[in-house]
């Protein structure tokens, strides 16, 4: 595409972020992802449990499903192609009481209908065999799912749009966007060196900020612009040793996968996140909320010392309901959304946006017509 300064902008270089500019990159497009804040992967991307989701829960047919089942392939190719640090260690859902036991089929068989690998029912003896200090009454066993090292993925993400001529702006807040009269955008960015800049296309995947950049954007319709919920979650990092080597989870809550457990790529234990939502972003994790944790963990360990939680740190997730509301999919809108040529806008991309991130950099190219 001639005539342009970049044939792509892509705002917010988070993994999501980055995963769209290296599949525009990828497609031969002149590339630059801009990012507010001084270094990549500081917002979303930074407070999350780096979990490799298989793909189990979705609705049959969402993007979540579809893009978290080939994200989750693609991802673990790259990983292995450039060196970043994983450990595809799988993961257990564990079941206890007759009333998560009569939720284990439905889970089964979404994950089948999912096309999630290698999804078992495990009885009591075969989970202990894997993990003798589990406690449940069942199991599933999803041997794809892992752990990573999510800013070694997003450096190496950084590499190959940089390797391809693209270039990734730090400091470099969105600051506003035109259409411009033949086709293409004009790109305004604020920081020390305030700039405009044309470009054919443009992308917006800003975690937190989406809805305030597609505020920026003239012209866009705000009846397209989904409401904004923050869904705070906590950590807490375990004291001692890590007591299990596989991903733990309880059968997901409303709202989220809820707390559950990893072993971390240094061998430590970590439980979290939890889920609540607030007005604002906040990063702070209240110590007495171990108390509530102790007594969720201890369902699926009961040999969890007193007092070996200790807190560890807080994210935020971009969510698309309320409290009370249904959790929807994520929102990943063209032209045949909002009647606006050349540009793809990114909304809600939480959890598994981090696994799904390369085939959601795919979907973003093939709905920009590449």
């Amino acid at each position: 595409m001639s005539g342009f300064d970049f044939d792509a902008v892509v705002v917010g270089a988070g993994a999501v972020g980055l995963a769209c500019g290296y599949a525009l990159a990828r497609r031969g497009q002149s590339t630059v992802v801009l990012e507010a804040g001084p270094r990549i992967g500081e917002g979303v991307s930074a407070r999350n449990s780096e979990v490799i989701h298989g793909g189990l829960y979705y609705p049959t047919g969402s993007l979540k499903a579809r893009l978290c089942v080939t994200g989750r392939r693609a991802l673990y190719a790259f990983l292995e192609a450039h060196g970043v640090a994983y450990d595809r260690c799988g993961k257990l859902v564990v079941f206890n009481g007759p009333e998560e036991l009569a939720r284990l089929d439905g889970i089964l068989a979404q994950a089948r209908t999912n096309d999630v690998e290698g999804m078992e029912i495990l009885t009591v003896a075969q989970a202990r065999a894997l993990e003798p200090e589990l406690q449940c009454d069942a199991a599933l066993v999803s041997p794809e799912s892992g752990v990573f090292d999510s800013h070694g993925y997003m450096l190496a993400l950084q590499g190959e749009i940089e390797a391809r001529g693209g270039a990734v702006a730090l400091s470099t807040p969105f600051e506003g966007a035109e259409p411009l009269a033949g086709g293409g955008w004009r790109v305004r960015t604020g920081g020390a060196d305030p700039t405009v800049l044309t470009t054919g296309r443009l992308v917006t995947a800003p975690g937190l900020d989406a809805q305030a950049v597609a505020r920026r954007i003239e012209g866009f319709p705000a009846a397209a612009i989904p409401a904004a919920h923050f869904g705070k979650g906590v950590y807490f990092r375990l004291s001692g040793r890590a007591p299990f080597a596989r991903l733990i989870y309880p059968p997901p809550i409303h709202g989220a996968l809820g707390t559950h457990y990893r072993r971390d790529l240094g061998g430590q234990a970590v439980f979290g996140p939890d889920l609540e939502f607030v007005e604002a972003p906040d990063y702070s994790v209240d110590p007495a909320r171990a108390e509530v944790f102790t007594a969720y963990i201890r369902k699926f360990w009961p040999a969890l010392p007193d007092g070996a939680l200790q807190p560890d740190y807080a994210g935020v997730r971009p969510k698309l309901h309320g409290p009370d509301e249904t959790q929807p999919d994520f929102r990943i809108e063209g032209p045949e959304a909002h009647a606006m040529d050349g540009l793809v806008v990114l909304f809600g991309i939480e959890s598994p946006g981090l696994t799904s991130s390369l085939a959601i950099g795919d979907e973003v190219a093939a709905r920009l017509g590449l």
